[in-house]
């Protein structure tokens, strides 16, 4: 629990406390005094006491109501008003009856405080004071000067005391309400410092988030800069000299079909690399061009191979993140390159299919197959690199990568990446 709920708790549970005490305070006096007025001998006889208790009965149903009463009536100035002043004329009544009654009549002070308001307090102060004076004088009797001398030094000194209870009392209360409200401001600020906390978070999440994905930029900038300075450099050579020992060889010999060979394998991969250098920018395969540059590749691999193969391409192609398209190019490049080293197939079978939130690319081919559970060495001839490389690539994208495969059964690769459209960011 926070310091401004437990603050407020805490005065909650003290104003209940002050209600009680103010409630049970003058039953308590009414029931004592009665006790005591009835083990007294009255003046007046059983006609007294008599009167006495239907007097005291009217007391006390006149503070039930009072407690009963709904909230709003003892907000109403004009109700508390007039119940102050009945209450005063039943004390006076009793005091008249039996002096000792002025215990009772200090409650006057208690609803003064609480119930009145303004002038009005000190009004109620005022006229308790007057009828509490008449108990201190053994009851009223006004056609005696010395009593009402008396009686007028009694109430004012009376009247003095209960204002400076009253002027306390008011001066507690308006510090009260100002703690209220002061706690309200508080829970307030608090929720304020709250949202202002939750909307820090996010943008501090988003900044983590585009400092993530400007790093990953970077990187791959970085990359494809190295890409370009080496290995498209490299292959631009390499072909630039096959194609001069192309030149130099004549006729149709086995050393020109695998110069040729070399040649469209040096073209095919300096393409790639040009294709990766340009895959920083978000327009890589835009416009839906990736069933197109996987239907290329499948049919340079299957003409360089001398292997069937063939895309279908299902449900609605529409262009993908670059991250997206790039890894289902790689992952079918890598698929093929695996076919064409261990599987002795004849014919390979590519699905590329665009479902709503998923796109997947199944690779099939009719080999010899292998166990996939199988361990294999990092880095031998078995292709560990590959799959291992591929399953990476996917995961990076949060998707899935299933191998299916028995011997003599032949492969089946399948790859599950989100289609995350071609802008993400927001």
């Amino acid at each position: 629990m926070s310091i401004e709920a437990e603050l407020r708790e805490e005065t909650d549970r003290w104003e209940r406390r002050e209600r009680l005490v103010y409630r049970a305070i003058p039953v308590v006096l009414l029931v004592l005094i009665t006790g005591i007025t009835l083990m007294q001998p009255l003046d007046g006889g059983e006609v007294d006491r008599a009167t006495t208790l239907v007097v005291v009965a009217a007391a006390a149903t006149w503070l039930a109501l009072l407690y009963v009463a709904p909230e709003r009536w003892r907000a109403r100035q004009s109700l508390m008003i007039a119940h102050f002043v009945v209450l005063m004329a039943i004390s006076a009544l009793l005091i008249s009856l039996a002096p000792w009654y002025g215990s009772f009549a200090f409650v006057g002070y208690l609803h003064a405080a609480v119930y009145l308001r303004g002038v009005w307090r000190y009004l109620g102060v005022g006229a308790t004071a007057m009828i509490m004076a008449g108990s201190y004088l053994g009851g009223y009797r006004f056609d005696e000067a010395e009593f009402v001398w008396a009686w007028l030094v009694l109430s004012l000194i009376g009247g003095g005391i209960g204002g400076v209870f009253v002027y306390f009392t008011a001066l507690s209360e308006r510090r009260n309400q100002q703690q209220r409200r002061a706690m309200v401001e508080l829970h307030a600020a608090n929720q304020r410092l709250e949202d202002a906390l939750a909307e820090n978070a996010g943008l501090h999440a988003q900044l983590l988030k585009q400092a993530r994905e400007a790093g990953v930029l970077d990187e791959r900038q970085r990359m494809a800069r190295e890409i370009h300075d080496t290995l498209a450099q490299s292959l631009a050579g390499v072909l630039t000299q096959l194609q001069a020992a192309e030149q130099t060889l004549g006729g149709t010999s086995t050393a020109q079909r695998h110069v040729e060979t070399a040649v469209q394998m040096a073209r095919t991969s300096l393409a790639e690399a040009r294709r990766t250098v340009h895959a920083v920018e978000p327009e890589l395969l835009a416009h839906a061009r990736l069933p197109d540059a996987i239907s290329d590749v499948a049919g340079r691999w299957s003409e360089a191979n001398r292997i069937d193969a063939v895309l279908t391409t299902t449900g609605d192609p529409r262009p993908m993140h670059a991250e997206v398209e790039v890894t289902l190019l790689r992952t079918a490049q890598e698929a093929l390159a695996n076919v064409a080293k261990h599987a002795d197939a004849e014919q390979v079978r590519l699905t590329l299919s665009y479902m709503p939130d998923v796109v997947t690319l199944d690779v099939r081919d009719d080999g010899v197959g292998f166990d996939p559970d199988a361990k294999r060495e990092t880095g031998a001839v078995s292709g560990g690199f590959g799959l291992a490389g591929m399953r990476q690539r996917v995961q990076r994208l949060a998707g899935s990568l299933a191998i299916e495969s028995e011997q003599g059964e032949g492969t089946a690769i399948s790859v599950s990446v989100p289609a995350i459209p071609v802008r993400s960011e927001t």
